[in-house]
Formats: C-alpha cells, structure tokens, sequence
C-alpha cells in the first residue's frame, strides 16, 4: 500500500478519535456538573428546610417545656414589675416590738401590693429579704450581722424567717449591715425595677468602722433607695444621723413608737374568712421534695398568724387568696396554671398518695376541680374583705394604724411614682 496513504489514514483515525475523546469528555464533565449541580441544590434546600424548621421548633420548645421540679422563686428581673424590698431589723434587747410589729403588719404591706400597677398595666412581683443586726448571738466576726433569708417572694417563708427572730443585746453597725446587704443581696441591674432598703433601730446610725456614708454612696450606685426608721423620738433620730443616712440616697427618714400596741379593730367578717382560710388549704395538692413540708409550713404560719391576734389571720388570708401568694413550686394547682406544665413530666413518686394510681386524665380533672373551688373560696374572701376594709375605715382612728406598716407604705408608693407605679 502507498506509504503517503496510509499516513492520511492514520493522521485521520487519530483525528476521530481525538473529536471521540472531547465529546466524551464534555458529555462526561457535564453529567459531573450536573450531578453536583443536583446535589448542591439539595443539600441547599434540605438545609432551608431544616433551618426553617429548628427555627419554629425552637420557638415551640421553649414554650413546651415541662415543669419537673421546684423553681426558683425569684421574679424575673428584666422587666419594669419587680419590687425589691430589704429589711434590715435591729434584733437587740429593746426591739421586741419592732419585731413583733414585723411579724404582724407583713401581710398589710403585701395586700397593698395586690393593688399595684406599674407601667401599661402590669402588676408587679415582690420579693423581700430579711436581714438582723445588733444581736449579741451573731458572730462578732461579721460585725453582729445575718443574712436571714435572701429576696424570696415565697410568703410563708418570709412569714417563718420573721418569727424565727429572737432579740438579745449587742452592737449596732447600720452602715456595715448596709453595706452587707448590698454585697450579698442580687438587686440586679434593670434601672426601671423599684430597689429599697428599710433599716429600723434605735442606736447612732455613725457606729461602726464602716462609714455609713459609704454604704449610702455604694447604694446609689445600685440604684437602691435607702430608707431609714429610727425607734424612738424624730428629733433623737436626727441627731443620730439616720435623716442624713436617708436623704443621701433620696430616701425617707421616719420615726417610730415600736413598742405602742396597735388596737386591730374587729369586724363582723373575721369569723368567716377565717373559716374560708381552712376551706382553701384544702384546695392544696402538694408535689416533689418539698411538697409536704411546703404544706406544714403553710399550716404553720397560720397558727403563728391567729397566735398574735385574730385580725393578723384575718389579714393573712387575705394575702393568701391574692395573686402575689403563689406556690407553683409544690402545689399542683398553682403549677398547672403555667402554659409549660406537663402533669406527665411529674414523677409518680413526687405525687400525693392519693393521686399514685391516677392517670393522667384523672389527675387533671382533680387539679382542675381543686382549681374550681379555690377560685370560689378566693372570690368570696375578696368580697367579704372589701366590705371589712369599709367596715374599718368608718370606725378606724389613729391607734388603728400599724407604726411600721404605715411609714413603710407610705415611702413605698412616694418612691413607686418616680418608676411608674400607680394604686389602684
């Protein structure tokens, strides 16, 4: 065969399949496109999907998660509805009866509460601390002082931390207590919460090392307003410089007889909110750790109520049938009334005997029941207490009204108007 034949043969052969190969080639580069372009496309869309959907299911599980346990009882201290109240009480030899009035004009402070609003018609939560001075039986060491109970707004705990007070001699240090309550006590840091101290004695208000002006001047910082209840003569207080350990704060200086007995008046109504009071124990269904010794406890502060008058039990259920007494924390009833509450999440073990067997059908129309009738009891205290409270207020006279209850109420609500606070 011609040589030159065969060349062009092969130079053509070769040419072929080099078109062969690209197009193979492209056809083979095209499919890896689109393959990739695919799974791109995807893996973009699963990844839209599932972002989406955590996103909403996020939002439902916040909203889904179930109360196990006991909470914790502080208020939430982002929004402008937090009252934060210290008491700092003198707890030496003469302060008997400042105690005593402590004891028995709580629930006066607390029921004026339950008419409060501040801003767009939010109420606010309270929460107390209890702090006692000046008492020969705390430690030298840190300066005869006790952090009795920190800011709760559980009311029988605050209840039974004021009749665990017991007076004896000692030093009296209102700057170092101050300036300790400061220190321990989380007074958080929203402007628009309403923050006070109230510091009762009768002693200087200068003794100590710690300079009570620097307590006062810490106390602005944070916010706080220092108030200030000398035991005794207005002007010996001011001598004693407790005015001047209020006003550098902006707060209120006032005077008081600790030991004059207030004369309650008796109404037509005692007898049958005090009955009403036993009724709505019953409407309490305990749960978890702390359920039945949370219901001792309840009962307890009851029988200390009635132990120093009548009227004091009275006032108590009172307080007792208002929002501010919740107990979500080991009563079933108040726990079902958050949207979370899953009556399912609750262990068996943590129920009371009589609930062990019960399905969960069962149990919440047993709550539900229990619901029913306290919101009946409640409403009937409500109604009977407003027409005590006019029954008071046509035969009350100036020895009718509680010493510390009074001044305190008054300098709340003077210092509740600069944050928006209004009474209903």
């Amino acid at each position: 065969m011609d040589t030159s034949l065969i060349q062009k043969c092969t130079s053509l052969k070769t040419t072929i399949l080099r078109k062969s190969l690209r197009v193979d080639l492209a056809q083979q580069l095209n499919k890896s496109k689109m393959k990739k372009f695919k799974k791109t496309l995807v893996l973009g869309i699963a990844t839209l999907s599932i972002s989406f959907g955590y996103g909403c299911e996020l939002k439902m599980k916040s909203k889904q998660q179930p109360i196990i346990a006991q909470a914790s009882p502080i208020a939430d201290d982002t929004k402008n509805n937090v009252v934060k109240i210290a008491l700092l009480l003198d707890t030496s030899n003469s302060m008997d009866g400042l105690i005593n009035q402590a004891k028995s004009q709580l629930w006066d402070i607390v029921n004026e509460f339950t008419h409060a609003k501040c801003g767009n018609e939010l109420r606010p939560k309270l929460q107390i601390a209890l702090y006692q001075y000046g008492n020969d039986g705390l430690s030298s060491r840190e300066g005869y002082i006790q952090q009795v109970l920190n800011f709760s707004d559980d009311l029988d705990e605050i209840s039974e931390k004021l009749f665990s007070l017991t007076t004896n001699g000692g030093e009296e240090f209102c700057g170092a207590v101050i300036q300790t309550s400061l220190k321990q006590l989380d007074w958080g840091s929203n402007p628009d919460n309403l923050k006070m101290i109230f510091i009762a004695g009768n002693e200087p208000f200068d003794q100590g090392r710690l300079n009570y002006k620097d307590a006062a001047m810490n106390a602005k910082e944070k916010d706080v307003v220092v108030n200030t209840i000398f035991c005794g003569n207005y002007e010996q207080g001011i001598n004693t410089f407790w005015k001047k350990g209020a006003v550098m704060t902006g707060g209120e200086y006032m005077a008081i007889d600790h030991n004059r007995e207030v004369v309650h008046i008796n109404t037509p109504y005692d007898d049958i909110i005090i009955k009403l009071n036993s009724k709505l124990n019953k409407t309490y269904i305990s749960y978890g750790a702390l359920g039945s010794a949370k219901m001792e406890m309840q009962m307890t502060q009851d029988e200390n109520a009635m132990a120093l008058e009548e009227v004091v039990a009275v006032k108590r259920a009172v307080s007792k049938s208002s929002r501010l007494y919740n107990n979500k924390n080991w009563d079933l009833v108040d726990a079902s009334a958050d949207k979370e509450f899953d009556i399912s999440q609750v262990k068996k073990e943590d129920l009371p005997s009589e609930l062990k067997d019960k399905t969960n059908k069962e149990i919440e129309a047993y709550v539900a029941e229990k619901k029913s009738e306290r919101e009946k009891i409640q409403k009937e205290i409500h109604e009977l207490n407003a027409k005590r409270e006019a029954y008071i207020a046509k035969n009350q006279n100036e020895d009718s009204k509680g010493e510390l209850e009074s001044v305190m109420l008054s300098a709340i609500k003077k210092q509740a108007s600069s944050k928006n606070y209004t009474w209903e």
